[in-house]
């Protein structure tokens, strides 16, 4: 099994024969030690994986799994060749999943992965991490085999992700994520556009949040600002829209689709659905009837395994985040993986951590301090700007009607050396998460107002439509000067369940 990394220089990688091969560690089912260096369909998944957590242990669940069960096209797990599997056991390791939803549609098939969302769930139940693979994101490919022609793709040293697919099936994705992470994938599940109109309409519909009207006809979106619920064609246009929200690319395509799947996963959680089996079956039941999955996941017993692995996971412990990536030197329409970047996050997944804090790795014993030298925590930080310097506005955005929170927080602001910090009165719109937005050239005053009130970097937008630095309070920060902790993902571009994210439309 051969280990490759997609490199951020001028050119691609070495041939196959030039490349170092791990081994495999005994007892390990990851691909590699790491220890010396680290949209759409992804809603189809965690509502399966959130129905699976009621069934254990109910007649009622058998019967009804035996006919989920036929719901399911198959498909192999793992179609690379001469790659080692290490099977999982369902009942107490950790398990990772990966999600693709393809742009397929009447009439029109596709050899893409429009969505690739990787899902790692902790042995100990304690986390999930979800990560997202921006679509045009180049990697080294390994060489597959399609299993119903017997056709033979070659490696390639570079190619895109998300065109795995056509190689052979989701089979040849799952090999091209083991290479590139070191892990072990031991599910994937594959979905269509149809999977996400019928999914959310058994919901009952999801809450999203954007701060300005969009109106996108390429993907048909068009709701108004504020809190929506969308469900049917309005939440699959939210999800696959490329030019409605951010910078019109696959950044602000992904940061959307981790803010529904966060507010699904608050609503499924806030509305009681994990002890309602009935609404669950139904859930399920829509789901498998728009998936592609491995044999394993049609395995009664390995589903009813599932059962708790996202029950009684704390909200700020599930986390959506986006590999790292920087543009590729050779083509800056393409991306390749940010090395540095990637791989402690890579590591933190084969070593089944979760990336929302916890204990940082020792520093090596060559790394540590000498005696007397004053470490990070014993040295007073010093602001990056002088907050003297900075123009903040604080807006009421909680209610419609004031609470004097705008005031309150310009206060405080002002006793800690803001002294350009004012109450603006009521927002525009209600808002049930705090936002910061900033001009051109203010992000790092925005992030400093951010440590003050200990906004997640995941509530901070570049807008084009006001001066300095903005903070619209909404309905997650009623009181107190800091906001309670909803998770930390350590540099990490994504959010956690915990936190309300409002999306900002394309040219604002």
């Amino acid at each position: 099994m051969t280990a490759r990394r997609a490199a951020t220089g001028p050119h691609p990688s070495a041939p196959s024969g030039n490349r170092s091969r791990r081994q495999a560690v005994p007892g390990s089912r990851h691909l590699g030690s790491r220890t010396a260096r680290g949209g759409h369909p992804v809603l189809a998944t965690l509502a399966v994986l959130l129905s699976l957590t009621l069934v254990s242990g109910l007649a009622f669940a058998g019967i009804q799994l035996m006919r989920l069960q036929s719901n399911f096209d198959t498909k192999p797990l793992n179609i690379g060749q001469d790659q080692d599997q290490f099977p999982a056991d369902t009942n107490k390791d950790a398990l990772q999943i990966l999600v693709l939803g393809t742009d397929n549609r009447e009439g029109q098939d596709s050899n893409n992965s429009d969505v690739m969302m990787l899902v790692n769930m902790a042995a100990d139940r304690s986390h999930v991490t979800v990560v997202s693979f921006p679509r045009d994101l180049l990697v080294p490919l390994p060489a597959c085999t399609d299993p119903e022609s017997g056709m033979q793709y070659q490696e390639m040293a570079l190619g895109q992700l998300n065109g795995a697919l056509g190689n052979g099936g989701p089979g040849c994705t799952v090999a091209a994520i083991n290479e590139l992470t070191g892990l072990n994938v031991d599910h994937f599940m594959m979905a269509d556009f149809d999977a996400v109109k019928e999914l959310s309409n058994t919901l009952g519909g999801v809450e999203v949040c954007v701060n300005q009207p969009v109106d996108d006809p390429l993907s048909g979106l068009n709701i108004p600002a504020g809190v929506s619920s969308i469900q049917g064609d309005q939440a699959l246009a939210f999800l696959r829209t490329r030019h409605g929200f951010g910078d019109g690319g696959d950044e602000g395509r992904i940061k959307a689709q981790q803010s529904f799947l966060a507010s699904m996963v608050r609503k499924v959680q806030g509305e009681g659905t994990l002890n309602n089996l009935p609404r669950l079956y139904s859930i399920a039941e829509t789901v498998t009837k728009n998936l592609t999955v491995d044999e394993g996941l049609t395995d009664i017993s390995t589903l009813i395994a599932l059962a708790g692995r996202l029950k009684d996971v704390d909200l700020g412990n599930v986390a959506f985040v986006t590999a790292p990536v920087v543009p590729y030197e050779l083509d800056p329409n393409r991306l390749v993986l940010d090395e540095a970047a990637a791989e402690p996050l890579f590591e933190r997944l084969v070593s089944d951590q979760s990336v929302t804090g916890g204990e940082e790795p020792e520093a090596p014993a060559s790394e540590t301090a000498a005696p007397g030298t004053p470490t990070a925590e014993q040295s007073p930080e010093t602001p990056a700007i002088d907050p003297a310097t900075i123009p903040v506005t604080f807006l009421d955005g909680i209610s419609g009607e004031p609470t004097g929170r705008d005031a309150e927080l310009a206060r405080f602001l002002l006793s800690e050396g803001f002294t350009q910090a004012v109450a603006g009165g009521l927002a525009q719109a209600t808002t049930p998460g705090t936002q910061i937005f900033y001009a051109y050239g203010y992000e790092e005053m925005a992030s400093q107002v951010a440590a003050e009130l200990n906004i997640p970097a995941s509530q901070v937008a570049l807008s084009s439509v006001v001066s300095g630095v903005v903070v619209q309070v909404g309905a997650d920060f009623t009181d107190g000067t800091s906001m309670e902790e909803t998770g930390d993902l350590g540099g990490l571009t994504g959010q956690t369940a915990a936190q309300v994210t409002c999306q900002s439309a394309f040219g604002y």
